[in-house]
């Protein structure tokens, strides 16, 4: 990951922001620390379609938990099989 100052960020915004677009910039402050990170939308979008892939998963996964699980029998009654 590239690192840049906010200063540095600002008088050369064009190029860190093409810079995004290969790898995450961040930028910093000194008395702040990391302020933010800039990343190209592919890298964002993929990102976020993690995040809420891991939602799903766990999701599933505590749905496969004991909790509300309904017997075959349960399932066909209430089916009117």
């Amino acid at each position: 990951m590239k690192s840049v100052t906010l200063s540095q960020f600002r008088n050369q915004q064009s190029e860190f922001i093409a810079a995004a677009q290969r790898e995450p910039v961040e930028i910093t402050s000194r008395g702040a620390g990391r302020r933010a990170v800039v990343v190209s939308p592919e890298f964002y979008d993929r990102a976020l379609q993690a995040l809420e892939d891991q939602v799903d998963i766990r999701g599933a996964a505590e749905a496969r938990g004991d909790e509300g699980r309904v017997s075959h029998e349960e399932l066909v009654r209430e089916l009117g099989f």
